[in-house]
């Protein structure tokens, strides 16, 4: 894990030119660059191998003429977007009351173990990212996880070994 922040911390970003393309059109598309701020880093977080580096800050900043500070304002703000490298595969589990109430802090440890990977980090191969996450408005499915833009709900070790099977 060490390695590869440090690794890209030397890595110049710059998005391609489709990305750069994207990213203008969002600016032309709001009234203020401002409001452009959240679909460039979606674009930028997507071209970076799933996550904001200092470096796709600045160069956003750069395109988008608006101060580094306010991107990183938002940028860790939210929480769908990541500010440290993800596996290809980032598990994210609901641990908001419902799901809790689920044992999805149980299932969360659970599925840790199975990958032999600490909460955030990346797994050595370079697959999985786990972390837990509040509210993905799922409630009545708990408990639920995310994975890439699906949903996966009524979560349980058996379907997580299923699950785990088939993104390996």
């Amino acid at each position: 894990m060490e390695n590869l922040e440090t690794t890209q911390k030397f890595t110049i970003f710059k998005l391609s030119a489709d990305g750069l393309a994207k990213v203008k059109s969002e600016l032309e598309r709001y009234e203020s660059k401002y409001s452009a701020i959240i679909p460039a880093l979606y674009i930028a977080q997507k071209e970076n191998k799933g996550w904001v580096s200092p470096q796709v800050v600045e160069h956003l900043s750069d395109i988008m003429d608006i101060p580094a500070s306010r991107i990183d304002e938002v940028l860790k703000f939210y929480t769908m977007f990541n500010q440290r490298p993800v596996g290809k595969h980032h598990i994210q589990v609901c641990c908001n009351v419902s799901c809790a109430m689920k044992e999805a802090r149980e299932l969360t440890d659970y599925i840790c173990s199975k990958l032999q990977v600490k909460e955030g980090d990346v797994t050595a191969d370079g697959h999985f990212t786990v972390t837990r996450v509040e509210c993905l408005g799922s409630c009545d499915t708990a408990p639920v996880a995310q994975i890439g833009d699906r949903y996966y709900e009524n979560l349980s070790t058996d379907v997580v070994d299923q699950l785990l099977k088939e993104l390996k």
